[in-house]
C-alpha cells in the first residue's frame, strides 16, 4: 500500500467516523469561525482547567479535510497545556504549507494532512479548526 493511500485512509476514516463530534451540556468555551471562501463552518468546544486542555468536541459542515482535521485536532490536544497545544498548531500550520514536522505518536493521524500542502486552496480547509483552537487558547 502506498503511503498517499494510507493517508487518504486515514482522513476518510476520521470524516466518515469522526472523533469528538458533538457538543458539551454544560460550560465550554466556544469559538465559532468559518471559511467563506468554500463555505466550511465549525464550532468548537473546549473545556479547559489550569491551563490544560481537558476535552475538546466540535460540531460543523465542511469538506472531508476541513471535517478530519477538526477531528485529528480534538484528540491530539486532549491533555495538552495552552502551550503545547499552540506549539502543535504551528507545526500543523508548517506541515500544510510544506515544511517537514513530526508529530508525537498519539499525535500521527495528523500528518496525514501533510499532502494538503500540495493544494494551496484547501490549506484554510485544513487550519480552520486550528485556527478555532487558537482563538480559544487566547480569549
Amino acid at each position: 500500500m502506498q503511503l498517499d493511500d494510507l493517508y487518504r485512509r486515514v482522513i476518510m476514516d476520521h470524516y466518515k467516523k469522526p472523533r469528538n463530534r458533538g457538543l458539551f451540556e454544560d460550560d465550554a468555551v466556544t469559538i465559532d469561525l468559518n471559511n467563506p471562501t468554500c463555505g466550511d463552518r465549525i464550532s468548537l468546544q473546549l473545556k479547559v482547567e489550569d491551563g490544560i486542555v481537558q476535552e475538546a468536541r466540535f460540531t460543523g459542515e465542511g469538506c472531508s479535510i476541513s471535517m478530519s482535521s477538526a477531528s485529528m485536532m480534538t484528540q491530539a490536544v486532549k491533555g495538552k497545556t495552552f502551550e503545547e497545544a499552540l506549539e502543535m498548531a504551528d507545526k500543523f500550520s508548517a506541515m500544510v504549507k510544506g515544511e517537514e514536522v513530526t508529530f508525537e505518536d498519539e499525535a500521527e493521524d495528523i500528518e496525514a494532512l501533510s499532502g494538503v500542502s500540495k493544494f494551496p486552496a484547501r490549506i484554510k480547509c485544513a487550519t480552520l479548526a486550528w485556527n478555532a483552537l487558537r482563538k480559544g487558547i487566547e480569549s
